[in-house]
This record gives structure tokens, sequence and C-alpha cells, in this order.
């Protein structure tokens, strides 16, 4: 078994990104094997399903312990994603197409980074939603949830994306109930067994190589138990607008686009990120400044 301490590097980066935002661990992490490692795209899949395996529970059980969990939403995900988690390792264990397998990603990535933009507009737009117990009491929609997880199990069978980026998307529409930590904290333990079984199914029909799934684990681990304890004082709208450049210069490049639009793209997102970082430090210091501004405009008593 042969480890490769670039690829534990490469996991801890990633680690970090997971515990710090809850999103982006197959999106990242599978595209960064086959782009920067040359790892055939099945192998890169299976390794990282199995890795994700080990990561996925530690976000899951920090909010298992503050209850921010629906244990009805969690249940009829799962009685779609693992069957069909399972069922999507077999079926692409059996496309034996590199170059489709490629594509495949390619596509998927472009979804995930549209996802992560459709979630932060989603989530500025929600006014908080339930808390607590009423939270957690919001009536299950069966049939959608069901289907949810039978469509978001496949594609993670197949690609190793989505459990964190494209469910909790479309959990935040059919839920609009739910505040934004109860929905995170639902998506992350959902993930768990959906992992799991995509995970199995590829050890047993993949290309499993225990030397990448361990030098990514080496890595990763401490990553996301670093990136748990920063995440109170790191800004998720600092991290999304690089992470969906990265996905997107990583899904055009495994669609083979032209390096000339990589780097528009590149320029885009950059210029993108920093008028976020600049929008997020104005309305910051306008929080800041307004209490004190209030202060000098209230009447004063004798």
């Amino acid at each position: 078994m042969h480890l490769d301490l670039w690829m534990s590097l490469a996991g801890l980066i990633v680690g970090v990104v997971v515990g710090l935002t809850g999103m982006g661990g197959g999106a990242l992490m599978t595209p960064i094997l086959v782009i920067l490692f040359n790892v055939q795209p099945l192998a890169a899949v299976s390794s990282d399903l199995v890795a994700a395996v080990v990561m996925k529970p530690v976000g899951g059980g920090i909010h298992f312990r503050r209850g921010t969990v629906h244990f009805g939403i969690v249940k009829w995900l799962a009685i779609g994603s693992v069957p069909s988690a399972f069922l999507g390792s077999y079926i692409i264990s059996h496309v034996h197409i590199e170059n489709g397998l490629k594509t495949l990603l390619g596509w998927v990535l472009l979804v995930a980074a549209s996802a992560m933009i459709a979630k932060a507009v989603l989530g500025n737009r929600r006014r908080g939603g339930l808390e607590g117990d009423q939270a957690l009491t919001v009536e299950v929609h069966r049939l959608p949830t069901l289907a949810i997880g039978l469509v978001g199990g496949l594609i993670v069978g197949m690609t190793s994306v989505g459990s964190g980026s494209l469910i909790i998307v479309v959990l935040m529409v059919i839920y609009p109930q739910l505040a934004m930590k109860e929905l995170i904290g639902t998506d992350l333990v959902q993930a768990v067994p959906l992992v799991f079984a995509a995970a199995l199914g590829h050890a047993i029909f993949g290309d499993l190589q225990l030397g990448i799934t361990t030098s990514l684990l080496i890595g990763s681990i401490p990553g996301v138990i670093l990136g748990a304890s920063l995440s109170a004082r790191a800004r998720d709208s600092y991290i999304r607008p690089v992470l969906v450049t990265v996905l997107a210069l990583s899904a055009l490049k495994l669609l083979n686009v032209p390096n000339g639009w990589l780097l528009s793209v590149a320029a885009a997102g950059t210029v993108i990120a920093a008028a976020g970082f600049v929008a997020v430090r104005v309305r910051a210091r306008r929080a800041e400044m307004a209490p004190a501004g209030d202060a000098r405009l209230a009447p004063t008593t004798p």
C-alpha cells in the first residue's frame, strides 16, 4: 500500500473546508484526484466515498448532540437513498468508459456549484423558520422526500457528489418551515447511511484503492476537526464564492473546455469573491455602528 503525502495534504485542505461549511467533500476531492493526481475516475469515486464514511459522522454527530436533526425526514430520505446509492455504485462500476464518467462528473459538479449558489440565495431569503421542538415536529412529506433520497442516492453512488450540496437545496424548498441549523443537521445525518451504502457498493463493485483512501484519511480527519473548531470564527459567505469557483473550474476541466474559458471563469470568480467580501465587511461595519448611532440619536432624559 503506497501512501502519497501530497494526497494527504489535499485531504487536509478538503477536510478543513468540510469542517467549516459542511459541504464540498466529494465535490472537491473527486475532481482533485482525477485532475491533479491523474487517478482514474472510478478509483477516485470509490476511494473518496470510503474516506467520506469516516468524515461524515463528525458533522452529523455534532448536530445529533445539539438536537438539530429531524429524524422523520432522515428516515424517508434513507429509505430511498441507501438502496439507490448501492445501485448507483453497481451501475457506474459496469460502465467501462472512463471519459463517460469524467463527463458525468463534470455536469454533476456544475449542478453542485449552481446548487451552492441557490442555497446562498434561499438562505438569505429565509426568515429563520421555526425553532427547537416546533421545527422538529414539522410534518414529513413522505413521497417527495423519498424521491429526493432515490435521486440523490443514485447520483452520490455514481459520482460521490451531492450528499452535502444537492440534497439540502431541495430540502430547503420542500421544508421552508425548518431553520437553517435544522436543515444542515438533517442533511448531515442523512448523509451518513447514504455515503456508507455508496462506499460499500464501491468496495464490492468499484475500484477501491486502499493507498489512496488511507492517504486521504491521514489529512482529512485532522482537517475536519480543525475546520469544525474554526467554523464559529470563519464566515461561510467568504468561503462559498471560492468553493463555487473551484467547482466550476473543475467541472469545465473535466468537460475539456479550452483554457481560455477556464481563465475567464477564474477571473470572474475572483471578482465576485472580492465583491462579496467587501459587501460582507460593509454590512458588518454598519451592524457594528448601528447601536452607537441609535444611542446618539436617542433623546436624553432629565
